[in-house]
């Protein structure tokens, strides 16, 4: 299996099994992922945490060694290129947040797979970038997260000159939530994980769907539909249930609706 997955509570915990590889996405990682992050449409899943096998990579991209099926037809082969736009759907698609353990370099389409993901925590000597320029070829479908996540001249200077900038570097851009040493890498991730666990599970779930869709809109409509969202969770039990608890001076018990 070229992806592997771990409930541990209500944590699911997905990793690209391909070390040797650096973790290279081909068709049975981009289809594994989809797969995987659909399994976290479960009451009990309130947290994903996606990172790479090994030590060295996160992802180094697309698999330019045998990414594609050798007998593909022509569609075939366009098909599977959209695998890639098919996982950041099924991203967009989460109920729960999506962690990214950056264990090594993001690059290419695997910097793409690191910016779908909600929060990143990266280890110091993780490095980002784009070097698709250098073999002939442009990140076509990650350009969109790039520019959305860096602006227009930071994007293009990444896609442009191909360079690698460091974890230090990718944080003070904000491609990076937190760096830390790479032996504090599971601490952190863990550390986290249990503050988004504390937080209420449908609060989580409709603010992370409100946060995505209203920045499509332009800001008067993203108001408006932001207004709606307000009033839906005001009227949740989780609502009543937190104030209460925080009241009474104790942790609330979410149930989740």
């Amino acid at each position: 299996m070229s992806v592997r997955t771990e409930r541990h509570d209500a944590v699911l915990r997905v990793t690209i099994d391909r070390p040797e590889r650096r973790n290279a996405l081909n068709a049975d990682v981009l289809r594994g992922l989809t797969a995987a992050l659909a399994t976290a449409d479960d009451p009990e899943v309130r947290v994903v945490v996606l990172t790479g096998a090994g030590d060295r990579a996160f992802c180094a991209g697309a698999d330019l060694a045998g990414g594609l099926a050798a007998d593909a037809t022509v569609v075939e082969q366009h098909d599977q290129r959209g695998l890639l736009r098919e996982l950041f759907a099924a991203v967009g698609r989460l109920p729960v947040p999506l962690v990214g353990r950056v264990n090594g370099h993001a690059l290419a389409g695997g910097l793409g797979v690191a910016l779908a993901c909600d929060l990143l925590v990266a280890t110091e000597t993780a490095e980002f970038g784009t070097p698709e320029v250098r073999v002939g070829l442009w990140p076509y479908v990650i350009s969109a997260l790039l520019t959305e996540h860096l602006g227009p001249k930071r994007a293009l200077e990444l896609m442009m000159t191909g360079r690698r900038v460091s974890a230090a570097e990718a944080r003070a851009w904000g491609l990076v939530n937190q760096v830390v040493p790479d032996e504090e890498l599971d601490t952190a991730v863990d550390a986290l994980v249990s503050e988004l666990l504390a937080g209420a599970p449908l609060a989580l779930a409709l603010g992370r769907r409100s946060f995505h869709e209203a920045r499509q809109m332009h800001p008067n409509a993203a108001m408006a539909y932001l207004h709606g969202m307000l009033d839906l969770t005001i009227g949740t039990e989780d609502v009543v249930e937190g104030v209460t608890a925080f009241f009474e001076k104790r942790a609330p018990a979410w149930r989740g609706r």
